[in-house]
């Protein structure tokens, strides 16, 4: 009985990590093509009936536009052909996978066309990052800092009131956040700017875990910590498009990423660092959703734990007055 735990890891680990990335391929990878008339038009219906359901390919009426789209994270990269060369324009910062991904789809197309490949990186990464998983990375500190912090103040939970666990929470998580940034940002340079900012959005994402961890532990017990390493470790980062996107996912985890927090905190992350102006309102909503999930949880675990606890010392009481009476 005591390796199930481990075996349910193994499995679960398994089964996330090797599901989700064993074989990223395009799923409705969004690409335009730049140019004007009907060869444009003609050669961006042909890739995507090429490769019906992976592809989504526009036209664009220029490079700007493109550019624009890139910014505005509406499309992942652009081709644009020219009579002596072809230039293909990428965004790093929101994705390096999916970069190289765009590059096998385009380096084949301008070689058939005899036509040497200028890659653009329009949204590069800091000298830092030159993989532009760092956020990634420090996703994952967060993550396994707020879930570990839930098991150690479920440890004493029991002997002190919901207000003060609530307190504790909050206030271990902000030193969490805090570690993580300064790790990220004043040691290894990989954030560059909008510290305050990433503090408050980093203390809301492991507010929410470390809360959901303690209302889960009267439950669960032994079992929470599997629990929370399968919520926010094996569903949590392969859905996040710290690796891959969700353009590049199997559809089960790309649809985990359209609400599960790890991805609303790295898509808001990514806009504050390297896509000033970009609004990230959807994200702060799903974060703050979850967080309220968690308070209102950490509420009826402790009124199931009082009831529980009441019913069982009814319950004592009973049997002793039966032994009392039968004596």
């Amino acid at each position: 009985m005591h390796l199930l735990i481990p075996f349910f890891l193994a499995a679960g680990m398994g089964l996330a990590y090797l599901g989700a990335f064993h074989e990223p391929e395009p799923n409705h990878l969004s690409l335009a093509v730049v140019g004007s008339g009907a060869p444009a038009s003609v050669f961006a219906q042909q890739l995507n009936d090429a490769e019906p359901g992976r592809l989504q390919v526009r036209v664009v009426a220029d490079a700007g536009t493109a550019r624009q789209l890139m910014e505005d994270r509406e499309i992942s990269a652009a081709y644009e052909p020219a009579a002596d060369q072809a230039t293909l324009y990428v965004a790093s910062a929101a994705s390096a996978t999916t970069a190289e991904v765009a590059k096998k789809i385009f380096q084949p197309l301008a070689f058939d066309q005899h036509l040497p490949l200028d890659v653009v990186d329009v949204i590069p990464t800091n000298e830092h990052d030159p993989t532009s998983q760092g956020l990634f990375f420090l996703l994952v500190g967060l993550s396994v800092g707020a879930y570990s912090s839930a098991v150690a103040i479920s440890a004493v939970a029991g002997r002190v009131s919901v207000p003060w666990r609530a307190g504790v929470v909050v206030g271990s998580s902000a030193v969490v956040a805090a570690i993580g940034i300064i790790i990220a940002g004043p040691i290894y340079g990989i954030l560059d700017h909008g510290l305050w900012g990433l503090w408050l959005l980093s203390w809301l994402y492991v507010t929410t875990i470390a809360l959901l961890g303690v209302a889960l532990h009267p439950v669960l017990r032994k079992w929470t910590t599997p629990t929370l390493t399968m919520l926010f470790v094996m569903l949590n980062f392969t859905s996040s498009g710290g690796i891959f996107t969700s353009e590049t996912l199997p559809p089960f985890f790309a649809a985990l990423g359209t609400f599960w927090n790890g991805a609303a905190w790295l898509h808001a992350a990514q806009s504050m660092v390297y896509f000033p102006g970009q609004s990230f309102g959807a994200d702060g909503l799903k974060l703050t959703l979850w967080l309220i999930v968690a308070a209102a949880l950490l509420v009826l675990t402790h009124l199931w734990s009082v009831r529980r606890t009441r019913l069982s010392d009814e319950l004592a009481r009973v049997r002793e007055e039966e032994t009392v009476v039968a004596a």
